[in-house]
This record gives C-alpha cells, structure tokens and sequence, in this order.
C-alpha cells in the first residue's frame, strides 16, 4: 500500500485500519447519497471487507432504503452514530467513508457517478471521467483492482 489509512467516527469508539489501496474511489453525486449524507455528494473508497481492520469499536449495521426500492446497509458508530462505510447489497465490499479517514485531504476520486443529479454549483474536474449515471468497471478500473474484486466475489 502506498499510504497507511487510518480513519474512525467523530467520538472515536470506532477506528479502522485499510489494509491496502482502494480498489476504486467514487465520487457519488446521486440523490440517495445527497440524502443520506446531508451533503452534496459522498466520497466511497471501495475496499474488500476483509481490507478494514477495526481498531476499536464494533459500527452497528442500520439497513436504510434506497429511492429504487432496496435498501443498503450502513455501518454506524453505535455513539456518535456516524456512518463509517457501507454495504450495497456485496457483503465481501465495504464503500468506506472518505470524510471518516485521518486524512480525506490525501484521497481523491477516480470517477464521478450519478452526475445527473449534481448540484449545479459543483464543476467537476476535467481530469476525472464522469458519468450522468455508472459506468462499465471493466473499462475504467485498473486490472489489478479488478483481479481483487474477481476474488473477493467468487
């Protein structure tokens, strides 16, 4: 791994550990994220679950619905209540909450999805792919990370 990731809740009961890099890091600009986080979009670095070693603390899973009817699981601080990372429906992948790292300054995103529903005020960097909605992982993410993914899934 490149850079050790440490990262945990506001309150500090929980705390974890990334094994290694991120498979992928999404920048998230759908509405149910908009929703979820209170915020314009959400940062996920996309890790094998087995990836995050928790330091401390045990985050309570809360499943929450999702506008297309599913729902998807997040992982709270069972103190402070923030959410730490999540499921969506792939146990053996966590999307880890890059506001939650020691250091969110040192991620960045490799793509920018759900770009339909942006927030006009947010100008995206011209450097980044970006799709109105998903994208085929198979053209955009590097081999070895999708190597990784192939494992955990199987």
């Amino acid at each position: 791994m490149s850079v050790s990731r440490e990262g945990g809740c506001s309150c500090g009961s929980v705390r974890y550990r990334l094994a290694s890099d991120p498979l992928f890091t999404h920048c998230c600009h759908c509405l149910n994220c908009q929703r979820q986080t209170g915020s314009a979009f959400v940062i996920n670095l996309l890790i094998e679950a087995d990836r995050v070693e928790l330091l401390a603390g045990e985050p309570q899973p809360v499943d929450v619905p999702r506008d297309d009817g599913s729902t998807q699981r997040i992982y709270r601080c069972p103190t402070c209540q923030v959410a730490v990372f999540s499921e969506y429906g792939r146990p053996g992948v966590r999307f880890v909450r890059g506001g939650t790292l020691d250091r969110p300054a040192e991620i960045t995103p490799d793509v920018h999805i759900f770009t339909k529903s942006r927030l006009p005020w947010i100008t995206l960097p011209e450097s980044v792919p970006a799709f109105e909605i998903y994208y085929d992982s198979k053209t955009l993410w590097p081999a070895a990370s999708l190597e990784r993914l192939r494992a955990v899934m199987s």
